[in-house]
């Protein structure tokens, strides 16, 4: 495979080196939000195996479709950080970056050679980020780690579902997705900091159940304060009502959020029910969720009459809240996720077009953007490694014994 095209970078990272020597998926999610940003991105992966990503989720004829938007921006070295001579050359390589991403089980880079004490050795500024499941320290420091788990153990799991059925479980990498947009968080600021404290870097420890512990939100301070523990409510809230989806008249579902004490009144309104508005109970969110089965009751049967575009329309000029409930499809179609740009066309050698996630975020002066799709398993081995000084008769010798490829 060809060079990356080149192009001018605009992120705010341009000229901030990462290797990306992590796996599915928090890390390598990281990663890409940092080369979209402009970061230069090196993908480390197994000369044999490949990393994992490339067989998770569906593929086109063999082509794994998700691996073009992960590993987008980054350039892939295919080598083996188990042997010495691989672990040598990872250092070297260390040596010329500004961030390494790794979520190895604690310990594994220690084993190889390349733990924190070597790699700041070679390289004091670097900022070296740990992903794993439950942390670099503690009694699960060695358990495996994944989403999964992190959402069963956060509360999430708990809080998810209908009131008499059981746990459930996100159908999509939940936990890895939102630990990934914390760790580009992170090494954010640890950037900053290296900047204005002297250039020395440091390791971030992060695990992958925090920061879901985070967005599942203050049940632990409840518990503390009160001794009581949440329970799940299906889409309702106990914090206001009517909170629920809704199923239209043509089969489609929407969903009605009045966080806001007025936009409940408007919503009451809108379905021709103004005398709830007196009810003493309807004063606040808390005790209007003591009554959702009347208000679910009042709203399910006004939309269920409904087609979801009437509906749509119809709260909209009354500026009270819903949103339509979207598949893929729906969310391809959408006129503002459309003309905002939410998606973008990226050209891929092996699937064509491909519709993709746009950069996350959009910055006025030093904007992000994707320069190229996710590449071949060790399409930039010799280029990265000959800028390492690396001789053309030595990579032959490492890739004829699978140190590299």
């Amino acid at each position: 495979m060809s060079t990356p095209p080149a192009s001018d970078v605009t992120g705010p990272l341009r000229g901030v080196r990462v290797i990306d020597a992590s796996t599915i998926l928090a890390g390598p999610l990281a990663c890409q939000i940092l080369g979209d940003f402009g970061a230069e991105v090196v993908k480390i992966e197994h000369p044999v195996a490949g990393d994992g990503m490339r067989g998770h989720g569906p593929a086109l004829a063999g082509t794994p479709i998700w691996w073009s938007e992960i590993s987008r921006n980054k350039q892939t070295v295919a080598l083996s950080l188990s042997q010495p001579e691989g672990a040598a050359l990872f250092l070297r390589l260390a040596a010329t970056a500004d961030v390494v991403v790794e979520n190895f089980r604690p310990g594994t880079l220690e084993r190889w050679g390349v733990g924190p004490e070597q790699l700041h050795e070679v390289n004091p500024g670097l900022v070296l980020v740990r992903i794993t499941g439950f942390g670099q320290t503690g009694p699960y420091a060695a358990r495996a780690g994944f989403g999964t788990l992190a959402e069963a153990m956060s509360g999430f799991a708990h809080l998810t579902g209908a009131a008499d059925g059981p746990p459930t479980l996100p159908a999509f990498g939940l936990a890895d997705s939102i630990c990934g947009i914390a760790a580009s968080s992170a090494v954010s600021m640890a950037l900053l900091e290296r900047e204005r404290n002297g250039g020395l870097g440091q390791v971030v420890d992060l695990s992958l159940l925090e920061p879901i512990m985070a967005a599942v939100g203050p049940g632990p301070s409840v518990y503390g304060l009160t001794g009581e523990v949440g329970t799940r409510h299906g889409n309702r809230s106990t914090n206001n009502a009517p909170r629920n989806a809704y199923e239209t008249s043509d089969g489609h579902w929407v969903a009605v959020s009045t966080s806001a004490q007025a936009i409940a009144e408007r919503v009451l309104v809108l379905v021709g029910h103004p005398e709830v508005l007196d009810e003493p109970w309807f004063a606040s969110g808390h005790t209007r969720a003591q009554h959702a089965d009347l208000l679910d009751g009042l709203v399910g049967g006004w939309i269920g009459a409904r087609t979801r575009e009437q509906v749509v329309a119809a709260f909209t000029e009354a500026g009270a809240a819903v949103a339509p409930v979207y598949s893929a499809r729906d969310l391809v179609e959408d006129e503002h996720v459309r003309a905002t740009e939410m998606l973008t066309e990226v050209d891929d050698p092996a699937l064509g077009r491909v519709l993709q996630h746009n950069v996350m975020w959009r910055m006025s002066r030093t904007p992000g953007q994707v320069r190229f799709p996710g590449r071949a398993l060790g399409a930039d081995t010799d280029a990265v490694l000959t800028e390492l000084g690396v001789p053309a008769e030595e990579l032959a010798r490492l890739r004829d014994q699978e140190t590299i490829r």
